[in-house]
């Protein structure tokens, strides 16, 4: 297998998308935040002096996405049509579990773009509550689903 951000002699480079066809491109991803039972509680009530956690990391996942091209190198900037974080309060695990969707009309994937959105959501639940837990954990982030282009549609399994 060959990858596609080398050049001919090993350098990376960015992909060249000119020649690919304008397909719908979605995807899907994923991440958990681990906590006490206390700070999941302080969320879930909106009890923290910073805000309102979740819709602080909503709208920073969103960003994220849009910002994707300028945080990882080799990126393409992408016209995004859709960005949506969402959130699922798990008390039996005390975390909180993440799910960014990207779609757009274009010549390459989003995945990246739902990975960054997850990631950086998850990172804003940490900053806007390590006041109250220093001993939160960030796992799982992955790519649950995408879908278009070349390589056609790929589903996670197991998730």
């Amino acid at each position: 297998m060959t990858l596609t951000h080398c050049d001919s002699s090993g350098a990376a480079s960015m992909v060249d998308i000119a020649d690919k066809p304008v397909t719908t491109r979605e995807a899907r991803a994923a991440a958990r935040v681990t906590m006490s039972a206390s700070t999941l509680q302080a969320i879930e009530e909106n009890g923290l002096k910073k805000g309102d956690v979740l819709a602080t990391a909503r709208i920073a996942g969103i960003q994220a996405a849009k910002k994707c091209s300028d945080l990882i190198p080799l990126c393409h900037p992408l016209a995004l049509s859709k960005v949506a974080v969402e959130f699922a309060l798990d008390k039996n695990a005390n975390a909180v579990n993440i799910e960014a969707y990207c779609k757009l009309a274009g010549r390459t994937g989003v995945e990246m773009e739902a990975l960054t959105a997850a990631s950086v959501a998850a990172l804003t639940v940490i900053d806007m509550c390590k006041a109250l837990d220093m001993g939160m954990v960030i796992d799982g982030v992955c790519l649950l689903e995408k879908s278009g282009g070349r390589r056609g549609h790929y589903v996670r399994e197991n998730t």
